[in-house]
């Protein structure tokens, strides 16, 4: 899972908006004003009959401030993205 949904920075990184862009998610941000610093980035290939499925999840991150639930209060009510 993202370390990013936990993250006060979450609705300003620029990690997390290239993050949403691969996931074909909506962005909490159309124009993020931070830069994270050393993230790290698993990206996880599952081949498909047809395709293959990337899933890229942030794992850590120097910049990383816990704030628990922040993508949860800005986006209410939705699934936390997994």
């Amino acid at each position: 899972m993202c370390i990013c949904v936990n993250c006060h920075y979450v609705d300003r990184c620029s990690t997390y908006h290239a993050v949403e862009t691969q996931h074909q998610e909506l962005h909490l941000t159309e124009n993020p004003d931070f830069d994270a610093i050393e993230p790290t980035i698993n990206v996880n290939i599952r081949p498909k009959e047809d395709f293959v499925e990337m899933e890229w999840d942030v794992v850590g991150c120097l910049s990383f401030k816990e704030e628990m639930g922040k993508w949860s209060k800005l986006r209410p009510g939705e699934l936390v993205p997994t």
